[in-house]
């Protein structure tokens, strides 16, 4: 099932953004200025969800959520590169990122700081499969304002499904809880690999086992009831 989304022809906005317009406001190391040579073709503004567009409510939280079109020169884009340029646009974006005819959909978790609202927090990325740029979208869904369209552009971009009674943000961090685990798990069972003294495998051992348990607890459905749904 396609993750990509019709956005109507009100909301096109398509702009092409100089990578030198967000290196004013993203302020990239030397480093990530490299990313965006090595890896970046072509930024495109591509379309602006916004209440004189889309005929929503804005919030403070979302008072607009941008679609941004990025033509990469390979089949790889690092995720610093799309947090610069997060940092330079303070609005909720969803990426689209676009190579050999395909499209796929990137997105972070992005809101308002509590402790400076001038300032976002910007989750990990979570991102779709590749698909073919003539693939059928989904028509936006019907909702009443611009913080829900926002969570159902993200929530199909995430692994595992949200559970009875779990907001946005909610959810990302419990997915983000998930990739931490995932690689813990990773470095323990690198350690198993290397280890060679016996009793020192079978303190590893206990340990994978406690973490596929604590992976297992974040992944796994609950039932309204909030009990864990047996596999």
């Amino acid at each position: 099932m396609s993750m990509l989304f019709a956005y109507p022809d009100a909301a096109k906005f398509g702009r092409v953004l100089p990578k030198n317009k967000i290196y004013e406001h993203g302020s990239p190391s030397a480093a990530v200025r490299q990313l965006f040579v090595r890896q970046v073709e072509q930024i495109v503004w591509q379309h602006k969800l916004a209440p004189e567009t889309v005929n929503l409510k804005a919030s403070k939280a979302v008072p607009e959520i941008q679609i941004f079109s990025i033509a990469l020169k390979g089949d790889e884009l690092k995720p610093e590169v799309l947090r610069c340029i997060d940092l330079a646009i303070p609005f909720p974006i969803i990426f689209e990122l676009r190579f050999d005819g395909k499209v796929k959909p990137v997105a972070a978790f992005k809101r308002p700081s509590e402790a400076d609202a001038s300032k976002w927090v910007i989750s990990e990325y979570f991102d779709g499969d590749w698909t073919a740029t003539d693939t059928p979208r989904k028509p936006l869904p019907m909702v009443f304002d611009l913080e829900a369209l926002y969570g159902h552009l993200l929530l199909p971009l995430m692994p595992y499904p949200a559970r009875p009674g779990e907001d946005l943000q909610e959810r990302v961090e419990r997915m983000e809880r998930i990739r931490l685990k995932q690689r813990e798990l990773e470095r323990c069972e690198a350690r198993l690999r290397k280890e060679k003294q016996f009793n020192r495998k079978v303190a590893i051992n206990a340990e994978l086992r406690d973490l596929k348990q604590e992976l297992e607890n974040l992944t796994r459905p609950l039932s309204v009831s909030g009990t864990a749904v047996a596999p």
